[in-house]
């Protein structure tokens, strides 16, 4: 089969397709015929040795896929046939994968692979955020940075499905239209954005930041919220991480709130289906439906994770077998 191995650690240029065998199925594992796969930030870190998981080389890149099972273990609810999204730590970008059938979850029908992989990473990341870390509530208001990037768009669209405000911060027009697509209410640029929020709220500020950005704005984000206010910390994609003046929680009665998904997620049994049963509703009524900027041939998987690389991304970028 074709697939996309990282072959040194020198970034998405050392990224090549070779053919390899299929990967065996375990006893626990759903062998998935690969119809589409999601890019993401992740999985740029991996080809840099940087990620939290160090893989011997070469390995096959991609943490999310959705496809049609293939084969499945004894016992389990998924047959051969099924349509499914999953997600893994690497071994997606390829034409067959291999993965916990923990990890694997049904597809609805009007759901489109190419949607399909893009769902489980951003989308349940944005439910923990929300939901079990942020407390959010109907009628709050969520301050979303990296708003046009697919974290970003899926915090958006969740947010506003449960019934938040949500005001998006962006780097441009173009990125402001992105965030509006995923439902954002009002957009207001990263230049500003501290005041610009504090006209909108009429001086009160926000409930929730959520931000997957980090670097030089952080500060900013705490200024931002109101009073019991919480800042959702989700990554680090401008690359540095900022650090927390600990007397503004005092004076300000606000949260700076750790959001690690996949952490807790997987150490808990079950905990993923119980999400993904729970965005389904919304996944059917089409209000959660990823924002894809571009699809690429697996060949192209360099340039793909380049443009994710230097931030020229917004919504999704999907490889295709």
């Amino acid at each position: 089969m074709r697939a996309v191995q990282v072959v040194r650690l020198d970034g998405p240029a050392a990224v090549e397709v070779h053919d390899v065998p299929e990967p065996a199925r375990g006893e626990n594992d759903v062998l998935i015929d690969v119809r589409a796969a999601g890019a993401n930030f992740p999985d740029v870190l991996l080809t840099k040795g940087l990620y939290q998981y160090k893989p011997e080389l070469p390995f096959v890149l991609g943490s999310e896929l959705a496809g049609v099972v293939r084969e499945a273990p004894d016992g389990s609810a998924l047959r051969p046939g099924d349509r499914v999204a999953a997600f893994s730590t690497y071994g997606g970008y390829a034409e067959v994968a291999a993965v916990d059938s923990d990890r694997v979850l049904p597809l609805p029908d009007q759901v489109s692979f190419t949607a399909g992989a893009c769902l489980p990473m951003n989308y349940l990341t944005a439910h923990f955020a929300l939901l079990v870390r942020g407390q959010l509530r109907d009628g709050q208001t969520v301050l979303v940075q990296g708003a046009a990037g697919g974290v970003g768009t899926a915090v958006t669209q969740l947010a506003r499905a449960l019934g938040a405000r949500v005001i998006a911060v962006v780097s441009s027009d173009a990125k402001a239209e992105v965030a509006k697509a995923a439902g954002a209410h009002e957009t207001v640029a990263v230049d500003g954005f501290k005041d610009a929020v504090t006209e909108l709220t009429g001086g009160r500020g926000v409930d929730l930041v959520v931000d997957p950005v980090g670097g030089d704005r952080f500060t900013d984000s705490l200024r931002s919220l109101a009073p019991f206010g919480r800042l959702l910390v989700v990554g680090f994609t401008a690359g540095d991480i900022p650090t927390v003046r600990v007397n503004r929680l005092l004076l300000g009665n606000i949260d700076v709130v750790g959001v690690a998904w996949g952490g807790y997620a997987l150490a808990r049994p079950g905990y993923v289906a119980q999400q993904w049963n729970e965005l389904l509703p919304h996944l059917s009524a089409g209000r959660l439906d990823p924002l894809i900027s571009e699809t690429f041939p697996l060949e192209k998987a360099a340039e793909a994770l380049a443009r994710i690389d230097e931030r020229r991304v917004t919504g999704k970028v999907v490889l295709e077998p």
